[in-house]
């Protein structure tokens, strides 16, 4: 529970313990006949109880909402985190054909079976960048 959530519950708590001495005095002071003790103390602990009823439900929708922000939450982190794993992966890919097309054109200055061999090896190069590329992508 965070710190905002606790001040909030605590101003709760003292608003709704206040509502029973204003009903209680509102009643002394509005009435022509006072009421007894025992009706006094009936009033009384009705209101504690309506107030802790009150505080309860109030617990209860604090951490409902605190468990559905962090739901919420772990959500977005596992977003953020495909996000980063697709964007190394296209990083990857654009540096493996780059390296590709590099290694292709040196193998130009090159003739017969060598450059067929050097093709060979920059096309074998590609296809192991791409196969480790893969392991960056988001499962």
């Amino acid at each position: 529970m965070t710190t905002n959530d606790e001040e909030m519950i605590m101003k709760v708590t003292r608003m709704l313990l206040l509502v029973p001495v204003v009903a209680a005095m509102t009643m002394m002071y509005g009435c022509s006949k006072p009421e007894s003790s025992a009706e006094v103390s009936r009033d009384v602990n009705e209101a504690r109880q309506d107030a802790a009823a009150d505080i309860a439900d109030a617990q209860r929708d604090a951490a409902e909402n605190n468990a559905e922000a962090q739901g919420e939450m772990a959500d977005q982190q596992a977003s953020v985190a495909d996000t980063a794993s697709e964007g190394a992966y296209e990083v990857a890919i654009a540096r493996a054909e780059g390296d590709h097309e590099v290694a292709v054109e040196k193998c130009e200055a090159l003739a017969g079976a060598a450059q067929r061999d050097c093709k060979d090896r920059a096309d074998a190069a590609l296809q192991a960048a791409k196969a480790q590329a893969e392991s960056l992508r988001p499962r």
